[in-house]
């Protein structure tokens, strides 16, 4: 006897495949509101309508925590080779067209945020067809994400050199001394490193690629460490410093606004500003996508309109 296969009430759609994707990967309707600017409500109903349409439950809540059925796992394994198949289709057909097609993820350490959008722009210009996506992340998750081959490129600094790592570098990543206006240190030239660092340092929290610069000049160099005080983000040092917290060493990309309006200066400190380089890094095995490709040859061909575009900003808000 043929099985009988159930009917279901309504068609599916597209979107609804889209918010049940975003539920499930991220376990809150919440946040999956938050990642496809929807209201959580809007996020239920188009998930209500799913089910409905299925004719079964795709998800329950146990206590407070959301939890997939064993209809929404079935699901959600034919939604992931559902659009895996429509971004190969979206890359065919532009190949067809002679272009470039698909879906970029990026992933940004907290200091190449300022970076990745100038490299995006005209990239985008060349070739509209491709869908990027950035997260910003601190070191430690980005070297994380790497080990788990969660996405199609790192921008950061510090590259490991113990891991099976590609890495193209393309822009100098200064790392300047900063004190608040009127500090008694920017009376005097020639600073020795130690003076400041002990003149109560603020610093990132382990992990942090900043942090993890100073640290290794400090060793080289045979400095003491002894920070007053440790904070979460570079946003978060900056403003402890002209709060008048203390002092720091940040990255100079991330502080031009600051060194332009004279909130932050730069004494003269010997041995700085410490350089090191962001490099564009991926795990050595991995097989490029037709956009992964195109941004990484883009990257290679424009290194020098970077390092001029960004040294003419730098050089602008000391001027100014």
């Amino acid at each position: 006897m043929p099985l009988s296969v159930p009917q279901m009430t309504s068609r599916l759609t597209f979107r609804q495949l889209q918010v049940f994707k975003a539920v499930y990967e991220r376990q809150s309707y919440s946040k999956a509101g938050d990642e496809l600017g929807l209201t959580q409500p809007a996020v239920s109903s188009q998930v209500r309508q799913l089910e409905q349409a299925i004719g079964q439950p795709l998800f329950e809540y146990v206590g407070r925590r959301l939890f997939c059925t064993a209809a929404g796992e079935r699901l959600a394994s034919s939604i992931h080779t559902i659009f895996t198949e429509l971004g190969h289709l979206q890359t065919d057909l532009a190949a067809l067209q002679g272009a470039v097609a698909g879906e970029l993820k990026l992933v940004a350490v907290n200091t190449a945020q300022y970076v990745v959008p100038y490299l995006l722009r005209a990239f985008l210009n060349l070739h509209p067809q491709v869908s990027v996506s950035v997260k910003v992340v601190n070191r430690a998750t980005a070297l994380q994400r790497l080990n788990d081959n969660s996405d199609d490129l790192v921008v950061m600094g510090m590259v490991p050199v113990d891991r099976p790592l590609m890495s193209l570098p393309f822009l100098d990543n200064e790392f300047v001394p900063v004190v608040p206006p009127e500090h008694p240190l920017l009376a005097s030239h020639d600073i020795s490193a130690q003076r400041f660092l002990d003149s109560g340092l603020l610093i990132r929290e382990p992990g942090s690629g900043s942090r993890l610069a100073l640290e290794q000049h400090c060793q080289q160099q045979r400095l003491r460490l002894l920070p007053s005080m440790e904070l979460g983000s570079n946003d978060a040092v900056k403003h402890a410093v002209i709060a008048g917290l203390g002092v720091a060493v940040l990255p100079k990309l991330s502080i031009l606004s600051e060194l332009k309006l004279g909130s932050l200066m730069t004494p003269s400190v010997n041995g700085f500003p410490l350089r090191r380089s962001f490099c564009v890094v991926h795990p050595q095995g991995k097989h490029p996508t037709p956009a992964m490709q195109a941004f990484l040859d883009y990257v290679q061909q424009n290194i020098k309109q970077f390092e001029r575009h960004f040294i003419n900003r730098a050089t602008m808000s000391l001027v100014e």
